[in-house]
């Protein structure tokens, strides 16, 4: 007879099997119910592509499941344009560490999770929630279990909708990342692939109608307003996928833990936050909870079980803080630059200025941004 499970995770996204395989390390018997892939990527293959700062690489090279490097381009510099003309620019070289993110194929990533998972024995993987003694939520922001454990959700739309395709572009990408801020909308240009190659991803906050319109425009109108958009910095592009779109929201559960009609549960990645894609932090935050709650899990008193309320505190008050400083963060910036008028614009970019040229404190937020320190040109992650 087979035992009883420890864990039942419903959703087996980046964050799910990321926690799966952790917790199958920690001698608990997990189950996992994969989750349908979310509306942006349903149809056809997956365009998106997540910025993984070095604690995230830290905890998918320590499950092996970090992807081969055509599917991990290091960024080795990044910069950042206002609306007028306002220019942040951050590099690795000057923080000492090999590169400030990574841009990593999502399709790549779940394959190597999944092949992960499948040689793990302590995972048994499930077409539905079976009993256990604790449930786990990370099936992302449109969750139906949290809705059925009766989790209230404090989110705010954004008048805004992301677009997600990959491109190529005329000039190599020399692992730059762009974003510029323009008029309200958010462009971010990642680059894919190999260092001098010409593969980029585009995460593109607009409006609904601007999103609409896009969505609908012939590859030619586009590529065209995306270059337009992007001031000529990589030259003419050239769809190498299909577009697809998702509504944008600020997003956070009152509750991460809790029990419901007799069963314990936890919150884990978009279950539990969601926020601007601006920083492109969302995955990282997910991982950074699959991190701690295995963490907390693996390390508790012998006579704890894993379901036990005060344990299950130690990992929601490890976690909020975060989560609600990169909120802030990112809230606080969409709403800055959505604002219209001569006066903001002025301001901020005469912000942007100011920020490239406080030396401190830029290295600061660069150090912040990457999730880890450069030592002897090894990253040593926060202990």
């Amino acid at each position: 007879m087979a035992r009883p499970l420890d864990i039942c995770i419903r959703g087996g996204g980046v964050v799910g099997l990321s926690l799966a395989l952790l917790l199958s390390r920690c001698r608990l018997r997990v189950g996992l119910v994969p989750a349908a892939r979310p509306d942006a990527a349903a149809q056809g293959p997956d365009v998106r592509a997540y910025a993984l700062n070095a604690d995230s690489r830290d905890l998918l090279e320590s499950l092996r499941c970090w992807p081969k490097p055509i599917s991990a381009c290091p960024v080795a510099a990044m910069q950042v344009f206002g609306d007028a003309n306002g220019e942040v620019r951050f590099d690795a070289a000057e923080q000492g560490a090999p590169a400030l993110a990574w841009i990593v194929d999502a399709a790549a990533l779940l394959e190597q999770l999944g092949q992960a998972v499948g040689f793990a024995p302590e995972i048994e993987m499930l077409t539905s929630a079976q009993p256990a003694t604790l449930q786990v939520i990370c099936e992302g922001g449109a969750s139906a279990s949290r809705s059925h454990f009766g989790v209230e959700l404090a989110s705010a739309a954004y008048p805004q909708r992301a677009i997600a395709a990959r491109l190529s572009c005329d000039k190599p990408h020399q692992q730059v990342a762009y974003q510029w801020f323009a008029q309200g909308e958010i462009l971010g240009i990642l680059p894919m692939g190999a260092a001098d190659g010409n593969s980029v991803a585009i995460v593109w906050s607009v409006t609904h109608d601007h999103a609409q319109a896009l969505l609908d425009a012939s590859e030619d109108d586009f590529v065209r307003e995306l270059r337009l958009a992007s001031r000529d910095q990589l030259g003419a592009f050239r769809l190498t996928s299909e577009r697809c779109a998702w509504p944008l929201k600020l997003a956070r559960a009152q509750r991460w833990t809790g029990q419901s009609d007799g069963q314990s549960w936890a919150l884990a990645g978009d279950a539990a936050h969601m926020l601007h894609p601006l920083a492109g932090q969302g995955l990282n935050l997910g991982l950074a909870d699959a991190r701690e709650l295995a963490r907390v899990l693996g390390q508790r008193e012998y006579w704890r079980a894993v379901n036990d309320g005060r344990l299950l505190r130690r990992y929601e008050r490890a976690r909020k803080a975060d989560v609600m400083a990169m909120g802030l963060v990112t809230d606080g910036l969409q709403q800055l630059f959505s604002r219209e008028g001569g006066a903001w614009q002025a301001g901020r970019n005469w912000g942007m200025r100011g920020f490239e040229r406080s030396g401190p404190l830029k290295h600061w937020m660069a150090r912040r941004a990457m999730g880890a320190v450069a030592v002897a040109g090894r990253l040593v992650g926060p202990r």
